[in-house]
């Protein structure tokens, strides 16, 4: 069902690392619309419900809403231009969340066809870790992993030892 140009490895290590941390009876908010990821989570027994694109920035009720154990973010908070807001209001207990890392060698990502398909921001571990204390989550797991392509060139060497993202489960500590 997963075929073709999927992320195979991140989606891999992103669905291990979730099964560690979140009961399959925990109900879940992930942020995004619904989305091969957010499918595959259902697919192993996962009871998911998706955002519906609202601007996060703008709108946060959504993660207001008391009814959910665990918040997923796999992927959102770089196109935020404040993901602190959100952070802060997630009424959820649990947050399972992905960001990209910022490389050295390689620019922020920026579509040059869809102007939602951008990075604000691409965070060192340190500040996300910095964001997420900030805004009352405390990190009880993390995982750096690397995602390589196959392409030929110096940048997609250093893709095969270079962490690119970021994993975390944090509890809410107030």
């Amino acid at each position: 069902m997963y075929e073709g140009k999927l992320p195979k490895k991140r989606y891999r290590h992103t669905i291990q690392f979730l099964e560690q941390v979140i009961k399959r009876d925990e109900k879940i908010l992930d942020l995004g619309v619904s989305n091969p990821f957010s499918e595959l989570m259902t697919d192993k027994g996962y009871q998911v419900t998706n955002t519906l694109g609202e601007d996060l920035d703008l709108d946060v009720d959504i993660v207001k809403q008391g009814e959910y154990d665990v918040v997923t973010a796999f992927e959102i908070f770089e196109h935020l231009v404040s993901p602190f807001n959100v952070l802060k209001d997630i009424k959820a207990n649990k947050l399972v969340a992905s960001v990209p890392l910022k490389l050295w060698f390689a620019s922020a990502y920026r579509s040059k066809t869809d102007e939602r398909d951008r990075h604000y921001h691409e965070f060192e571990d340190w500040q996300f870790d910095w964001l997420l204390e900030k805004a009352g989550w405390r990190i009880k797991k993390r995982e750096k992993f690397t995602n390589p392509v196959k392409k030929i060139g110096f940048r997609p060497i250093l893709r095969r030892f270079t962490p690119r993202y970021y994993l975390v489960y944090a509890e809410r500590t107030v």
